[in-house]
């Protein structure tokens, strides 16, 4: 009985790195964002917009995967007809992450009847805008069908917002059903309401007895600092001091610095503290959510402008990263390329040797 126990633990060893291997699992990943998502570029700039050369320095860095996001308007004329050049845009990028043995993501990130920040949102409370959402991945299954489920998963769409999580969850089912009835065994990516925020995961109605579905969310807390004068945000006119980890801002700091019409807003983060403990107890919830249906969990977007103040940047990089390899938390960077204010790896179009160094990605061929 002793000699059989080494063969005992060498079959299950095997059964395990086979099981592994076969399965579609997720490390450390980056957004392709701004090509198929998210642009009004068309023709020989888009094609060349993200290239097999791309591909190869992803690989190097030490990522596993892409996250691919598409939109509908770019994927579908308005009669839901294929864009043949934008599939095939779709599809040679595939292969080729595929050949440098990235996985690949691919997410629905903006419906002609959802966006994350307008007002009205057709997909809600319109069933005809609900099965045209389901048609959609319909469609893409016809395409993206034909490659493997352990390399390849369906994002169903990107930070739903709906005013009652139910909403979603109604939806997002119909959705699953729809591309289940047609491809079984694919994984399926399945985020959280509110902009796919780390707090809602928990009223995700999660689909039983079915693993091949990954739960997702997304961070950029403290968003002071992540979207630092970011154009976009109601606190664009803050130039003030922001610091991480501590304190967000110091009272006397905020009341030289803060301008009046935004010191209202604003004054929660001379109390707000930020640091890996306050990440780990943030994550926590998604990561136990997840545990209880036996699933992955999955950051699927973080990041920090590089318009933040260097150093604070660079260290909260470092401790999400350790936060996140310490939870077991697959993530993917927001994003690969960016220009002026933005998250890129590619910082105009130059690695960011110092954000690839904070990333704490592993040596080419380890995981």
């Amino acid at each position: 009985m002793i000699k059989r126990i080494p063969l005992l633990l060498c079959a299950l060893f095997l059964c395990t790195t086979m099981f592994s291997k076969s399965r579609f699992t997720l490390h450390r990943g980056v957004n392709i964002a701004h090509w198929l998502s998210q642009s009004d570029v068309r023709g020989a700039e888009r094609d060349q917009y993200f290239t097999q050369q791309d591909v190869d320095f992803i690989a190097s860095l030490g990522f596993d995967h892409v996250r691919l996001p598409i939109d509908e308007e770019q994927m579908f004329d308005i009669q839901g007809n294929k864009e043949p050049q934008a599939f095939a845009l779709l599809e040679r990028a595939i292969s080729q992450c595929l050949r440098a043995h990235l996985r690949v993501v691919v997410d629905l990130h903006i419906l002609r009847s959802h966006f994350f920040n307008a007002e009205e949102k057709p997909l809600f409370t319109q069933p005809s805008a609900q099965e045209a959402f389901c048609e959609c991945w319909r469609r893409l299954s016809d395409v993206l069908r034909k490659y493997p489920t352990d390399k390849v998963a369906y994002e169903l769409m990107n930070e739903p917002v709906a005013d009652d999580p139910e909403d979603w969850n109604r939806v997002a089912y119909k959705c699953y059903e729809a591309v289940r009835e047609l491809e079984p065994k694919r994984v399926i990516v399945i985020g959280s309401n509110r902009w796919q925020s780390f707090d809602q995961v928990k009223y995700l109605r999660v689909p039983e007895n079915d693993k091949n579905i990954i739960i997702s969310f997304h961070y950029y807390n403290p968003f002071l600092l992540t979207h630092y004068q970011a154009y976009w945000t109601s606190h664009r006119d803050y130039a003030g001091p922001v610091h991480y980890p501590g304190v967000m801002v110091e009272k006397d700091e905020f009341e030289r610095t803060c301008p009046e019409h935004l010191k209202k807003s604003l004054l929660w983060t001379t109390d707000a503290v930020y640091n890996p403990e306050r990440m780990k107890r943030d994550f926590q919830e998604a990561v136990d959510e997840a545990a209880r249906h036996g699933l992955q969990v999955y950051c699927g977007e973080y990041g920090c402008l590089n318009s933040a103040p260097m150093e604070d940047r660079m260290r909260w990089h470092r401790d999400i990263e350790a936060v996140f390899d310490e939870m077991g938390i697959a993530r993917a960077l927001w994003c690969y390329r960016e220009t002026e204010i933005g998250f890129g790896v590619l910082k105009e179009q130059k690695p960011d040797s110092a954000l690839i160094q904070a990333l704490r990605l592993p040596k080419k061929g380890k995981k």
